[in-house]
C-alpha cells in the first residue's frame, strides 16, 4: 500500500482551515442581505459549488486532450476523477439553488434556462459514466472518454451564459441582470470579499479532491494489474 504523500496531507490541512475561515466569513463577516435575509447566505456556497463543477468539467476536457495526444493512462484517470467531482458539485449547486429559490421564487424548481441547461449538463456527464462503464478494453475506453469529455464540455459555457443569452429570472452574479431576474442583489464590499474568498477556497478544495481521486484511481489500476497477473 502506497503511503499518502506528505504534500497531500499538508493540502488536506490547509483546505480544512480555509473551509472553516470561509464559513466564518459567510455567517459572521458578510452582512445580512436586507431583502432576502438569512437564506441569501446560501449564495456563497451555491455559486462556489457551481464554479467547482464547471472547473471540473474543464479539467476533464483538458485531460481528454492530453490523453488523445499521449495515450497515457494517468490522463484517463484524471479525466474520470474530474467528471465525478464535477457531477457531485453540480448536484450540490442544484440543491442549494433550490433552497435559495423556495423563499425567493416561491417554488423549489422552475424550468428557467439556467436550471434547464444545468440539468442537461449533469445528464450529459451522467451518460459519460454509464457509457464508459460499458467499455472493457482500456485503450478504447480511454479514447471514447476523452472525446466525450471534450465534446460534452460544450454544455458548460452554454450553462454559464444561459442567464445572459436568454430571458431568465435567475440573477447574474457578475454583470448586468436581466430585467425580470428575481433574487438579484448588489454586493457590499464585505459580501464581495466573502464571495471571492469562497471561490478561492472551493478551488483549493477541488485540487485537494482531485488529487485524492487520482491517487485512488492509480491504486485501483495497480490492483487490477495484480489481479490480471495472478489469473494469467
Amino acid at each position: 500500500m502506497e503511503e499518502k504523500p506528505r504534500w497531500l496531507t499538508v493540502l488536506d490541512s490547509i483546505t480544512a482551515i480555509l473551509l472553516v475561515v470561509a464559513t466564518l466569513l459567510v455567517f459572521f463577516y458578510a452582512p445580512l442581505e436586507a431583502v432576502m435575509g438569512l437564506v441569501q447566505k446560501v449564495f456563497y456556497f451555491h455559486v462556489a459549488s457551481g464554479w467547482v463543477g464547471m472547473l471540473s468539467f474543464l479539467a476533464a476536457a483538458i485531460a481528454g486532450i492530453a490523453y488523445l495526444r499521449t495515450e497515457d493512462r494517468k490522463w484517463d484517470i484524471t479525466g474520470l476523477a474530474a467528471v465525478e467531482i464535477g457531477m457531485i458539485f453540480t448536484l450540490i449547486t442544484v440543491i442549494t439553488g433550490a433552497i435559495w429559490a423556495r423563499p425567493i421564487w416561491n417554488t423549489w424548481w422552475t424550468w428557467d434556462p439556467r436550471l434547464t441547461t444545468a440539468t442537461i449538463m449533469e445528464l450529459i456527464y451522467a451518460a459519460y459514466l454509464m457509457l464508459r462503464s460499458g467499455i472493457e478494453e482500456p485503450g478504447r475506453r480511454g479514447r471514447f472518454s476523452a472525446v466525450y469529455a471534450i465534446v460534452g464540455f460544450i454544455s458548460v459555457p452554454l450553462t454559464f451564459f444561459s442567464a445572459r443569452l436568454f430571458r431568465t429570472i435567475h440573477p447574474v452574479v457578475i454583470g448586468t441582470n436581466q430585467p425580470g431576474a428575481t433574487g438579484a442583489f448588489d454586493m457590499t464590499p464585505k459580501m464581495l470579499q466573502a464571495f471571492l474568498f469562497s471561490l478561492f477556497v472551493f478551488s483549493v478544495l477541488f485540487v485537494d479532491l482531485l488529487a485524492h481521486r487520482v491517487r485512488l484511481g492509480r491504486l485501483q489500476e495497480k490492483v487490477e494489474e495484480l489481479k490480471m497477473k495472478t489469473m494469467s
